[in-house]
């Protein structure tokens, strides 16, 4: 199913194109901050949620009409393809990700089992459904980095200092290299089945990557990431690698293969560019707090993102990383529209 819309502004600016005008939308844009959303998710699991193609479509598309952003990106939850290949694991509403038995022993990462396209069939579908209704809209599609995920299975959950997930990586090297590349063809055939259902370009999250210095990076993640991203080379659609707390990795993430780095708040997108190299477009990264300052200055601080953008030989506006759940909706509609006018 061919439905990538080369035309639209998100894809051109991808492909390092010349745009109508800096195409926006917002990570953590379906879902979060929107009354409709709460509404419509009330009494139901994050998720059940995700396993809905009626309920992904409509809050996939709620942002869209709200807001008029450049691009959707798909409801769903980076640990959705490992429950779906067998992990016994939650989303706890204020807590996260909780998975009932962490990955521990070479043991623990034999049970772990490929993703079949079957498997998540709901997606396949949620995406089917989403494309006619978007029209001229792209619909990204997304997964969590190896890194992250393994960071989830081996924790048990949400961490701070992922104290297990680098024991395992410094202490038993092999062991973290076959957990990583049997979560690399999870991620890879989760991002496929989107990809096929006619997504317009992917996301890959290394949320947690800003934990890793360079070197390690280097050693024990960026070959699993280049997996993924290599994986799609042939599939025509534009890919975006984002992590946060990713100064120091921004020059190693911008060789794993993505067209698009994200970029988050931390480092200005004209310094992000020089480290990136002039062959892939930028994406972000306006602080998500600032939405919560006077709107002077979300304007000003816009219009230096916007500015320092320009240095990129294509540029995506974002938040730095997600929309918070307080942020007033009205604010982000009123962004939309700066960006757009700008």
């Amino acid at each position: 199913m061919t439905t990538i819309l080369e035309d639209s502004a998100f894809v051109r600016a991808c492909r390092r194109r010349p745009v109508p005008h800096t195409p926006v939308w917002f990570m953590r844009q379906a879902g979060r901050s929107l009354p409709e959303y709460r509404k419509i998710r009330a009494g139901v699991g994050m998720l059940e949620s995700c396993r809905r193609p009626d309920l992904v479509t409509e809050i996939t598309l709620q942002p869209v009409r709200r807001h008029g952003v450049d691009a959707a990106i798909l409801f769903s939850d980076i640990v959705v393809p490992l429950a779906a290949a067998g992990v016994d694991l939650d989303i706890v509403a204020g807590t996260g990700p909780v998975v009932a038995e962490p990955i521990r022993t070479a043991a623990d990462v034999a049970r772990l089992r490929p993703l079949a396209a079957g498997d998540v069939g709901y997606v396949d579908e949620a995406v089917r459904l989403l494309v006619p209704e978007l029209g001229p809209i792209p619909l990204i599609g997304f997964a969590g980095a190896p890194f992250t995920l393994a960071s989830y299975l081996i924790e048990g959950g949400p961490s701070r200092t992922y104290l297990k997930t680098k024991a395992m990586m410094y202490g038993e090297p092999e062991l973290w290299h076959a957990l990583l590349a049997k979560l690399a063809d999870i991620t890879l055939a989760f991002l496929r089945v989107q990809v096929g259902a006619g997504v317009s370009a992917v996301q890959l999250f290394d949320s947690w990557a800003g934990a890793l210095s360079e070197a390690d990076y280097r050693r024990y993640v960026l070959p699993h990431s280049a997996k993924v991203l290599g994986g799609l080379a042939g599939a025509g659609v534009p890919r975006i690698h984002f992590g946060v707390g990713t100064a120091v990795l921004l020059r190693a993430m911008g060789e794993a293969g993505a067209d698009v780095v994200g970029v988050d708040w931390r480092t200005p997108l004209d310094e992000a560019t020089t480290l990136i190299g002039a062959e892939k477009a930028v994406q972000g990264n306006l602080d998500p707090a600032i939405l919560f300052a006077p709107w002077e200055v979300v304007e000003r601080e816009a219009r230096r993102v916007l500015a320092e953008g320009k240095a990129a030989p294509g540029h995506v506006f974002n938040l730095g990383h997600g929309v918070m759940p307080e942020t007033d909706p009205d604010v982000l509609t009123r962004l939309v529209d700066l960006v757009r006018s700008a």
